[in-house]
């Protein structure tokens, strides 16, 4: 039974008649015949009741035809899925991406991602360190990183998202929790907040900033997540300076007050450079085309991030 033949099935069934389903099938009304007849002895049973005026469906004919449909519209669906994900418009992407890019970033790739290429579905793995999405990445347990470079695994490409400034969370009733912006100098004598895990991109950033401002920073508490240091600042147990994302939490008890070194850490998102999905290509030629991320690759070098201490602009 070939898939041709349950179609010129299907076409006399819904027209009763073999003429019209002919015409249907732009083909001569001899070889429909010959093929209704050659799919009635595979079956082993008549299917039509053939009159001078039109044809009727036997009860095997009308089992048949529910079971014909359902395997058409089957193939049917399976080819235009084919269509689909070649061209990039269907899939499943799977996103990694460090705690703070939950915040603000993961939402405004799933808005675009969502009015750009309606087909494609994407699964969300938050909280993944850079190193650890790195491994994903060329294990092929993830598809595109939300990260912070330099990237040091080859076999990955990246482009820019975001070049973060620092913000300094301090608790609300604090010295410095007024409307001026601090210096990092400023912050000599403070306990701080910071992230204990290893290798944190941001974590080598502040303390080389602090390093180039003259101190070594007093890290009193660690915390592996971004909402546990700050919970510890609204405490009262110390500073916190983060990415400019974490502007998006509001915890009672925190202030956020901008920090005028040009201090930044950058925010990355990443791939498998030789990564042949439509579907990712298709993703990320629609988050350019939006400003989600530039045209230019951060820098992928294995050297740890650079601070800039000298108080201009970003």
């Amino acid at each position: 039974m070939e898939i041709r033949q349950l179609r010129y099935f299907v076409t006399v069934a819904r027209t009763r008649h073999f003429g019209r389903a002919a015409e249907q099938l732009h083909m001569a009304q001899s070889p429909l015949s010959q093929s209704i007849r050659q799919l009635e002895s595979q079956v082993g049973a008549a299917l039509f009741i053939r009159t001078t005026r039109r044809v009727d469906l036997t009860p095997a004919g009308e089992a048949l035809l529910r079971d014909a449909e359902r395997i058409l519209e089957s193939v049917d669906a399976a080819q235009t899925r084919v269509r689909l994900i070649s061209d990039g418009s269907d899939g499943l992407l799977r996103v990694g991406a460090t705690g703070l890019a939950a915040f603000r970033q993961l939402p405004q790739l799933a808005r675009i991602a969502a009015r750009e290429t309606p087909g494609l579905v994407l699964r969300f793995q938050p909280d993944l360190l850079t190193r650890a999405q790195e491994l994903a990445l060329l294990e092929d347990r993830i598809d595109l990183g939300v990260l912070r470079p330099p990237l040091r695994r080859a076999g990955l490409s990246a482009r820019l998202i975001a070049r973060e400034r620092l913000v300094l969370a301090v608790p609300a009733g604090h010295r410095l929790a007024g409307d001026e912006p601090v210096q990092l100098v400023e912050l000599r004598d403070e306990d701080f907040i910071v992230y204990g895990v290893p290798e944190s991109v941001v974590d080598t950033a502040v303390t080389r900033a602090c390093l180039a401002a003259g101190f070594f920073p007093r890290r009193t508490h660690e915390a592996a997540e971004v909402s546990i240091m700050l919970t510890l600042v609204a405490a009262g147990l110390g500073v916190a300076p983060l990415p400019e994302s974490a502007l998006a939490l509001q915890v009672p008890g925190v202030r956020f007050v901008p920090v005028t070194d040009d201090v930044h850490v950058d925010l990355a998102l990443a791939w498998r450079s030789d990564d042949r999905s439509p579907a990712v290509a298709r993703l990320l030629e629609a988050l350019e085309a939006n400003g989600f991320i530039g045209s230019d690759a951060p820098p992928l070098s294995s050297a740890l991030p650079h601070a800039h201490t000298s108080g201009g602009a970003r």
